[in-house]
């Protein structure tokens, strides 16, 4: 089950007239975190799913590691991450390790909103991500609305797939993880997502 999908861009303002040529619908502001590090663009894909476009706020000094997605170096616009909903949050991380997986430890975020409300979550997410981002990071919603429900929509998710040079590594940690997932081998790890849109069916990759 798909929460959201991680686009990561090196120019927000660029990207969300790029995003709203291809799909024909807008991404909306989502405002900032990571204490104003980074700021983020948001679309609907149907219930309770969506497109995050985040990109580093210009002019803000970082520390080295402090951007998420590998924001610091990115070039390209790639969608880097997706994300999983669980309630059992902390019953998930025991089985994952059990199994012999570590997804990292969990952690509470938070987004102001345009309108001046905070948004909180929880994640569960590594420093660095397993299999190129192919493995999900976990989240529970800490409050409502889900962005899914206020986000501009006219946009859906049909399908999430991945390519990776090792699949069956990749697998295995996505079974730890309690997570059935389409891998296929491919020269890079990537994701490659289609939606279906104003425009006709888009892959965003």
């Amino acid at each position: 089950m798909l929460d959201h999908l991680v686009y990561a861009v090196p120019d927000l303002e660029r990207a969300v007239d790029e995003i709203e040529r291809q799909v024909g619908v807008r991404p909306a502001s989502g405002g900032t975190h990571g204490g104003g590090l980074t700021h983020n663009a948001l679309l609907s894909l149907g219930a309770r799913s969506y497109l995050e476009v985040i990109a580093r706020v210009p002019g803000i000094e970082a520390p080295s590691g402090a951007l998420p997605f590998g924001l610091e170096t990115l070039t390209e616009p790639r969608l880097v991450a997706w994300a999983v909903p669980v309630d059992d949050i902390e019953q998930r991380v025991e089985g994952a390790r059990a199994a012999g997986y570590d997804p990292g430890e969990m952690i509470a975020g938070g987004r102001d909103l345009p309108d001046g409300s905070h948004l909180g979550w929880q994640l569960v997410v590594r420093q660095e991500p397993a299999g190129g981002g192919i493995v999900p990071f976990l989240i529970r919603w800490l409050s409502e609305p889900h962005p899914s429900a206020t986000a501009p929509k006219g946009c859906r998710f049909v399908s999430l797939r991945a390519e990776h040079p090792q699949p069956d590594t990749v697998i295995d940690i996505l079974q730890a993880l309690g997570v059935e997932f389409r891998v296929s081998e491919g020269d890079t790890p990537r994701l490659i997502a289609t939606l279906e849109t104003p425009n006709g069916t888009v892959e965003l990759s």
